[in-house]
């Protein structure tokens, strides 16, 4: 029988939130099956208001929960089995840490993110940027196939020659069409890595990050690297070698020693689910933040410049910066609705506070960025989607979308109907981030 938790309920507190928002939905419905995931989808529609899929992982967007609507929320569905050979069938609502756990005694791993909370679903409808992208690509680009509810309630196995047309919008932008139910993927025999990660400290920001970028393009594409900048002056960095052989592990690492003065450092070989484990924090909105986001061909010219400006205004907790490029650009453009195939970075600005100063400092360096990756942005407006969706990508989106999803149900993810549907997707139910003013979250919700 499915679950419906309601406010009042002893549960509600445990499932009312994600990580990095607080939410109020009057209905939590936790299906087991995918037959309940129909079910809750139809109480949804008739209750109305604004509708949450939750995956089960940490929400950096703040979507997967709601104020006043039904949070679909899957972390039932989160079995991981080996099919056949190389491939798996794993369930949305499982996280990558696990999912990483127990692919290990196989052999196996899936590039998935750079932290074992986040949820298979959210990630596995958007690209999945992860520590392994430079050598086996995007989680898409594993997708084989995928169980999907529609709209309508109809249950759909879509994969290259069943509703192709749905397979592909799935990659990339599967929040638009449905909610996926089940995935299967073609793994990487992937035993061990090398890990590595090194603390450094920064004299000249925009030369760091130019001096940065070139070391990562310029590294073999078995190796993948994500910086974590605080500040100006201090920089971590991690940086994985999508292989089992130690001397060429610590060849690859050895150029990054030299981008700049090197305060700690530490390489090893490790299960890959020993990078990305999963703590299984509880969600409470204890991590509340805005972020903006957006991808880069390289890191030099304007782009570091305009990097280098916004941390030194202090509207910046974090700013992250991930490898793209090698095996993600082999793939074309046109093949899955992420169509960003020759960028070779991903950054990401974090503001605790938020607010205008913060929105205001990303306004001067988006000019200089080259596309976006939806999942990292809290700030939608139909502006944003020809940077999330290059045209092209987006018209074939909204024929998919007026197909499969006339009414509009599933609209809380940069929501691709056309702009007069768009415009009002700012209105729908917000949550609240924690240590966020009021004010804020509502001019940069999703």
């Amino acid at each position: 029988m499915l679950e419906i938790v309601r406010p009042g309920d002893r549960h509600y507190a445990a499932v009312r939130d994600v990580y990095t928002a607080t939410g109020r939905p009057a209905a939590v419905a936790r299906p087991s099956s995918t037959a309940e995931v129909v079910e809750a989808l139809r109480l949804a529609r008739e209750a109305g208001g604004p509708l949450s899929v939750r995956s089960g992982g940490h929400g950096i967007s703040s979507i997967a929960t709601n104020a006043g609507g039904t949070v679909v929320d899957l972390s039932r569905l989160n079995a991981v089995e080996r099919l056949d050979g190389n491939m798996v069938r794993v369930g949305p609502g499982a996280r990558w840490g696990d999912v990483a756990a127990a692919l290990h005694p196989w052999g196996l791993a899936i590039s998935s993110g750079d932290s074992g909370d986040v949820g298979v679903g959210g990630l596995a409808t958007t690209g999945g940027i992860g520590l392994m992208g430079r050598a086996h690509g995007l989680t898409i680009d594993h997708l084989v196939a995928a169980e999907l509810v529609t709209a309508d309630g109809m249950v759909r196995r879509i994969d290259a020659d069943h509703d192709p047309e749905l397979f592909w919008a799935v990659r990339g932008a599967g929040a638009n069409i449905g909610i996926a139910t089940s995935f299967e993927f073609r793994a990487d025999p992937v035993p061990v890595v090398g890990h590595a990660t090194l603390q450094y400290r920064v004299d000249d920001l925009p030369r760091f990050l130019r001096d940065w970028g070139e070391t990562v393009e310029s590294a073999p594409r078995s190796v993948s690297a994500f910086l974590y900048l605080m500040g100006t002056e201090f920089a971590l960095a991690t940086v994985v070698y999508a292989g089992d052989d130690a001397e060429l592990a610590g060849r690859a690492f050895g150029p990054f020693t030299a981008v700049a003065p090197v305060l700690g450092q530490r390489a090893q070989l490790v299960p890959y689910a020993g990078v990305v484990a999963a703590t299984h924090a509880p969600h409470r909105g204890q991590q509340g933040a805005s972020t903006h986001t957006g991808l880069a061909v390289h890191l030099d010219g304007p782009v570091t410049a305009g990097l280098a400006d916004l941390a030194a205004t202090g509207t910046t907790d974090m700013l992250q910066i991930r490898s793209t490029g090698g095996a993600v650009n082999d793939v074309p453009e046109d093949a899955t609705a992420y169509a960003h195939r020759h960028q070779n970075f991903s950054v990401t600005a974090i503001s605790g506070a938020g607010g205008p100063p913060f929105d205001e400092a990303w306004d001067r360096v988006r000019p200089s960025m080259d596309g976006l990756y939806l999942s990292f942005e809290t700030s939608f407006s139909p502006s944003l989607l020809e940077a999330a969706f290059p045209p092209a990508t987006l018209n074939r989106l909204r024929d998919i979308k007026r197909t499969v999803d006339p009414d509009g149900v599933f609209n809380q993810n940069f929501p691709v109907g056309l702009p007069s549907e768009s415009s009002g997707a700012e209105g729908r139910g917000v949550p609240h981030r924690s240590g966020t003013p009021a004010s804020a979250t509502a001019s940069t919700s999703v």
